[in-house]
């Protein structure tokens, strides 16, 4: 090969360099920017939907890779809605039930395509994610804080009966967002120590998860915040940085403590807290109640192998069972029902097994899993099958568990006396 021809094939490959780099930071904008308008999910379609479609645009144009240790979330999710679709045959006539299922394809495709987005370990990816959905929760808790204390004009559109909504339709939804970003600021205090900014951000956030008002939402805190601090605990093998751990677990549920009892004492405020804050509400029991209509469903599970499709049990029985699980069955018949608790199961076991594993990356999957979790044990009391955040915790627990294991490779690869050389190749 001549002189001219080697410095042309430079160019080019320098060339092409610059454009797959360009690329990526037009993706890394994209992916901000759409979770950033995740939080305003009070109209429908959202601009949140809008740039999912640009996003996976760039997706495409950045050259992201389906990693085949996807495959197995791919299959999954594609049973889940076959599913779904042959339960849809029975009703698909009506227009608001091919809306349903079009929304699960919808979403099901954003959990792989945020598999996709993060299944390299990308740090500056991840960091774009935690910066976005941060700013995107304080939005919504900044409308949420304005709605309840009556500071703007048409306030009722932030409120659902004095409970805050935020930007959401549901106070039940807007809380559980809440919870992984605060579980990204409170691993964060947990590993490198409290930051002024942090704290108030992490204070604001407390708040507008409470005025929620949302039991599922509190208790999906609590149980994620646990399982974040048993993961750092058993993953730190220094002591010291195990009392540490221990010392900020205790700290913060001493913070949280301490601003429910200062927001408590506003009349408004502890007004809903007594009603809220009863184990049993007159909506769980007797007649029509959540339980009973459980019972309803569970029948209608064992008489229905297809499902009975969208909205159907509700139209039926005059109200909704509220448990992810039953609705599964229900609206996606017992394939699709059987394929969605097995996927759950599958993202619960290989997040586990992972988050363990020392990577760069290892506290934004310990804070993903965790708040999996919680919202995994919410869905016993509500139904998180169309929850944007749900997806996209699922999608990063995927793309995470796939880095990690890409990652173990290459430390094998390069000898068990190379695994630093390795995790900084990944990093970088």
């Amino acid at each position: 090969m001549s002189e001219i021809d080697v410095a042309v094939a430079s160019a080019l490959s320098d060339g092409d360099i610059d454009r797959r780099g360009l690329a990526q930071r037009v993706l890394n904008i994209t992916l901000f920017v759409t979770v950033l308008f995740s939080a305003i999910a009070f109209v429908e379609p959202s601009p949140h939907d809008a740039m999912m479609f640009v996003l996976l645009t760039m997706c495409v144009a950045a050259r992201v890779r389906f990693d085949r240790k996807l495959v197995p979330l791919l299959i999954l999710t594609i049973v889940w809605l076959l599913g779904g679709f042959f339960s849809l045959v029975q009703v698909g006539d009506q227009e608001n039930t091919i809306q349903y299922a079009g929304t699960s394809v919808y979403l099901g495709l954003a959990g792989i395509m945020f598999a996709c987005l993060f299944c390299d370990g990308s740090l500056i990816r991840l960091l774009v994610l935690r910066r976005a959905y941060i700013l995107a929760a304080l939005v919504a808790t900044a409308a949420g804080y304005l709605g309840f204390f009556h500071l703007v004009p048409h306030y009722q559109i932030f409120l659902d009966n004095d409970r805050v909504s935020a930007t959401f339709k549901d106070p039940n939804v807007y809380g559980p967002f809440l919870v992984f970003p605060l579980l990204l600021l409170i691993i964060g205090f947990m590993l490198r120590g409290v930051r002024l900014v942090g704290l108030i951000v992490l204070l604001a956030l407390l708040g507008g998860l409470f005025l929620s008002f949302s039991r599922g939402a509190w208790m999906h805190f609590a149980v994620s915040t646990a399982v974040a601090a048993v993961l750092l605990y058993a993953a730190t093998p220094d002591p010291r940085m195990r009392n540490r751990i221990i010392l900020f677990a205790l700290g913060a549920a001493l913070t949280a403590a301490l601003l429910v009892m200062a927001l408590s004492s506003i009349d408004s405020v502890r007004d809903m807290l007594f009603v809220r804050a009863k184990a049993i509400q007159p909506y769980d029991v007797g007649p029509g109640g959540r339980f009973w209509f459980q019972r309803l469903a569970l029948s209608q599970i064992l008489e229905h192998p297809n499902g009975l499709g969208p909205f159907e049990f509700s139209r039926i029985f005059g109200g909704q069972q509220h448990d992810v699980y039953m609705q599964g069955f229900l609206v996606y018949g017992w394939l699709g029902g059987a394929a969605y608790l097995t996927l759950v199961l599958v993202t619960l076991a290989i997040g586990v097994r992972t988050a363990l594993v020392s990577t760069p990356w290892q506290h934004y999957l310990i804070a993903a899993y965790a708040a999996f979790v919680g919202e995994v044990c919410e869905g016993f009391i509500v139904d998180t099958d169309h929850w944007r955040h749900f997806f996209l915790l699922l999608g990063l627990i995927w793309g995470l568990t796939a880095a990690t294991l890409n990652l173990r490779q290459r430390q094998n690869a390069a000898g068990e006396d190379e695994p630093d050389a390795a995790m900084a190749a990944m990093a970088s």
